[in-house]
């Protein structure tokens, strides 16, 4: 039983002193996210496994060669096996010249393997948002720790006064025992706060792709210079011309459009290209033949035409008409939502700029109180309670503070989602 954990103690060891701490600027945060996110990971290799699935539709019109020997005991008239005559070596090839309904396959292949690449920009944009919004949430965590953890000091400098004044019989026990309350409710906050700073660095480090062990600490951005949206009206345009979504599904209704020519082009005649060399044995001949040739080569077209294709192409094609069908039904829904999301992102962003201005104009005012009953105490008119009274209210300030920054800057990363540049804008690009 001690060996059981004095193994598990090691394992926790090891597991802690495995950790690494990452300090990262928001840029890089998101550059590594859109690199080595698992879920971007994935889907690049689908866009991979779509771009290979190009090679297998162009198969039938790339030549493949066949090399081998016919070789064969023979016994009276030389007789072909499995249409091959008697030889020494036989090489042959085979390639598809015009074949409408592959052809169209490749062009189909070619188009899902491009609306693959949107799907994978599309999640690199969304996993770049998700890193965005934990950065904030983590630096929104930070600041507010940094501010609680300063009224400490001040909470206790208050109870130790109260504590003495109760002991003079010159303030009330009660006096105290509110002291000791906002005390413990600062401290209780405080360490609130540093667990979910604490889930939120963790929860930032798997988003980038680090193992959950680790933890990112958000270094200090100028949010500020991350370019601003334009207009509703430009944005909404901008959203709906970049939306990967909408970009893939736009390619896979090609893609679908190809598939129905392609079953309906079943009809048409199909052209092979052909070719073969055969070295022949000659003592399986010369009893037969009046004339014999050691060295055989046949070259061709072979050429079909289909009479009776069967029912299938025409259900095929009609099943693809109906996912044809249902993709326009879902690419109105998208746009709706592309539509509506963006709008309710740019008014969400108005609002919180005028939240942060007024949030900025109440920390400026609780400075100023401060200031006075700083000066007030100085003189001995206001009580040192009075003054950390006011400071927990400016504190209370600065968080509302740094949460309204913060909501600009979510609303700013919602907008910038929605039209497919926010990698671009926080890597300091120009917006389209």
């Amino acid at each position: 039983m001690c060996t059981l954990r004095i193994g598990t103690a090691f394992l926790l060891l090891a597991s802690v002193a495995a950790a690494e701490v990452h300090s990262l600027t928001l840029a890089q945060a998101l550059e590594i996210a859109a690199r080595q996110n698992p879920e971007v990971a994935l889907a690049r290799l689908d866009a991979q496994r779509a771009e290979q699935g190009v090679k297998i539709a162009l198969d039938p019109f790339r030549p493949k060669v066949y090399a081998g020997s016919g070789l064969a005991y023979t016994y009276g008239y030389p007789n072909s096996i499995d249409g091959n005559a008697p030889s020494l070596v036989q090489v042959r090839t085979d390639m598809a010249l015009y074949n409408r309904p592959k052809s169209y396959q490749v062009a189909a292949a070619r188009e899902m393997a491009r609306g693959s690449e949107f799907a994978s920009q599309a999640k690199a944009e969304d996993v770049a948002y998700q890193a965005a919004d934990l950065f904030l949430l983590a630096t929104q965590a930070r600041h507010q720790d940094e501010t609680i953890a300063g009224q400490i000091p001040g909470l206790q400098k208050v109870v130790d006064s109260m504590s003495a004044a109760v002991s003079e019989g010159s303030e009330l026990p009660l006096e105290l025992k509110r002291a000791r309350v906002n005390m413990a409710i600062s401290e209780t906050r405080l360490s609130s706060l540093r667990l979910d700073r604490d889930y939120y660095e963790m929860m930032l480090a798997v988003v980038l792709g680090y193992p959950a062990t680790d933890r990112v600490k958000p270094v200090e951005s100028d949010l500020s210079l991350t370019p601003a949206p334009p207009s509703e009206d430009e944005a909404v345009e901008i959203a709906l011309r970049n939306n990967r979504e909408m970009r893939q599904m736009q390619s896979n209704l090609l893609a679908k459009e190809l598939d129905v020519r392609s079953y309906k082009a079943s009809r048409l005649p199909q052209v092979d290209l052909v070719a073969q060399y055969a070295l022949f044995a000659k003592y399986n001949y010369v009893n037969y033949f009046q004339k014999f040739q050691r060295n055989n080569f046949q070259i061709g077209a072979s050429i079909a035409f289909p009479l009776l294709v069967g029912p299938a192409s025409s259900g095929l094609a009609l099943q693809s008409y109906t996912d044809m069908q249902k993709i326009r039904i879902q690419m109105d829904q998208v746009r709706n939502r592309i539509l509506s999301e963006t709008r309710r992102s740019y008014e969400q962003w108005q609002k919180a700029q005028k939240m942060r201005d007024l949030s900025r104009m109440q920390l400026d005012l609780a400075r100023e109180e401060v200031s006075v009953l700083l000066a007030q105490n100085s003189e001995g008119r206001v009580p040192i309670a009075r003054v950390e009274q006011a400071r927990l209210e400016e504190g209370d300030h600065w968080i509302d503070f740094y949460n309204a920054e913060a909501q600009v800057a979510r609303t700013k990363f919602a907008i910038l989602r929605q039209t497919g540049t926010l990698l671009a804008a926080v890597r300091g690009q120009k917006m389209p």
